[in-house]
């Protein structure tokens, strides 16, 4: 899967969880945090999505990501070996 993939499915959780959340707010460059996620809205959409993609990352490691790029940097690497 591409980043751009991954990115558009982190988008459609990020709608789920979040859907107040304008599709056009969501950037590389926000973070969860901006989007007006709280801790349980960030795990929800962090583990949604990894157990999507069928990777194994620690809550943690994804918290670590400063905004959506560098979150969908660590799931895209995760995913590719």
């Amino acid at each position: 899967m591409t980043r751009e993939e991954i990115f558009g499915l982190l988008k459609q959780h990020i709608v789920r969880v979040i859907p107040a959340v304008s599709p056009d707010r969501i950037l590389p460059s926000v973070s969860l945090k901006d989007l007006g996620a709280d801790s349980v809205d960030r795990a929800d959409i962090s583990t949604s999505l990894k157990d999507e993609l069928g990777v194994d990352i620690p809550l943690v490691e994804l918290g670590k990501a400063g905004d959506l790029g560098g979150l969908v940097d660590l799931l895209y690497r995760a995913q590719s070996g």
